[in-house]
């Protein structure tokens, strides 16, 4: 008896090899373990289904390749260019308004520099568009950001008394321009012999459409300069993404995109 009661004891002790506390507890756990790795695929499909809804209708993050929008968002070389976040839903319910910073597809004559991204190998191609769905790979498309200066039926041109630009007939305010090209009363205006670069129009901007320009003006290639293509220079709404909102990289430039009322009452 006493032979079989030692027996019992050392079975139920919590150091003995058979342990069945310690048995049920490997036992779940290795369920766990098993169960995550089943749902795993889950989670990333998922999540990349959530990217590539919010990349397409909310949000997307634009990176600032040149320096035609300075000094509002930099792009200049050998300096670190602006991460900048494009929201796409405010003008589905509004067109956009002058002084709102944009970033839109480039119109064919604006697109004639543009060299495609993708890879000649077809794997490879599939593989950069399937990451530009979820936003881990830049669209292939000439994406420009410039600043809208007029709307459709708004007649715009350069340059009033004072070298500022009029849009139907009005000075606008633009607080924005830092660097632009020479106007000197008397001396270099669009009437003298040797004529401001500012200068240009007038242009009635078609309905529909939007007259863009960059906040750096001696160094933007924008409606002036297309002024002569099929749309005179202008770009359709329907080329919009969508509006910057954010700056959210460098660290030190993270701030919110101006767009100041330019044209007033």
């Amino acid at each position: 008896m006493s032979g079989s009661s030692n027996s019992g004891s050392s079975q139920g002790s919590p150091n003995g090899d058979d342990n069945p506390a310690a048995e049920f507890a490997t036992v779940d756990s290795g369920k766990k373990q098993r169960s995550f790795l089943r749902e795993l695929p889950i989670l990333i499909l998922v999540a990349l289904v959530l990217s590539f809804l919010l990349q397409t209708f909310v949000a997307r993050v634009y990176l600032i390749p040149s320096e035609s929008m300075e000094p509002t968002l930099h792009g200049c070389p050998g300096c670190t260019g602006d991460r900048i976040v494009v929201e796409k839903i405010g003008y589905r319910f509004h067109d956009p308004r002058p002084g709102d910073v944009l970033v839109f597809r480039g119109p064919e004559s604006w697109s004639s520099d543009f060299t495609s991204t993708r890879s000649d190998n077809v794997v490879l191609r599939g593989l950069q568009e399937a990451g530009s769905m979820v936003g881990l790979v830049a669209p292939d498309e000439n994406d420009l950001v410039k600043r809208v200066i007029a709307t459709g039926g708004q007649t715009v041109e350069c340059c009033d008394d004072e070298g500022r630009i009029l849009v139907d007939g009005k000075p606008i305010d633009e607080p924005y321009v830092v660097m632009d090209f020479p106007f000197e009363p008397g001396i270099r205006t669009c009437e003298t012999d040797t004529r401001s670069p500012r200068c240009f129009g007038p242009v009635t901007v078609p309905e529909g459409n939007l007259w863009m320009m960059g906040d750096n003006r001696s160094n933007s290639a924008d409606s002036r300069y297309h002024a002569g293509d099929e749309l005179q220079g202008t770009v359709p709404i329907e080329n919009v993404v969508g509006k910057a909102q954010f700056i959210v990289l460098p660290p030190g430039r993270m701030g919110t995109i101006g767009s100041p009322d330019i044209q007033g009452e």
